[in-house]
């Protein structure tokens, strides 16, 4: 009876050990990515966002969708620039439908510049968070001749 007691009390004692362990090897949030470009945080990953070009005719700066991916408003937490980047002249923009091009595909000029907020948190490796709220729609982070566009839902 007593052995089957302490038997118990061991077996209380491991299991307190082993839950008590987990968080500690739970996931890391550190920021590692593998490839320069632009990212976006979500709760549950850093996920790559795919430049853009941008096209200028008749002065009329634009770029052509082309499937951007699409995220939702409560997901998302901040960008993560990684690379030899010019982040003075980096712009968040609303996108601003102008009609199709010859191809067919939607054309976009950007709209009025969000205010964001950008933090170096290591070598070539910047956060950006918009200070203001943004809603749902089309967006694109625009640095010289590149832009990553997304859509928030």
């Amino acid at each position: 009876m007593k052995t089957t007691i302490s038997r118990c009390r061991i077996l209380i004692g491991i299991l307190l050990i082993i839950m008590i362990s987990v968080p500690l090897y739970a996931k890391d949030d550190k920021i590692n990515p593998k490839e320069p470009g632009v990212y976006i945080k979500t709760n549950k990953a850093l996920k790559r966002l795919l430049p853009n070009i941008i096209f200028n005719e008749q002065n009329l700066i634009f770029i052509e969708s082309n499937n951007p991916p699409h995220f939702f408003l409560r997901d998302l937490q901040h960008f993560v620039v990684y690379g030899k980047y010019d982040l003075s002249v980096l712009t968040l923009n609303p996108m601003l439908f102008t009609g199709p091009s010859p191809l067919g595909k939607g054309r976009f000029i950007f709209g009025k510049n969000e205010t964001i907020e950008t933090k170096k948190i290591g070598t070539d490796l910047y956060t950006v968070k918009p200070k203001g709220l943004l809603g749902r729609g089309y967006y694109s982070l625009w640095i010289n001749d590149s832009a990553w566009d997304l859509f928030l839902d």
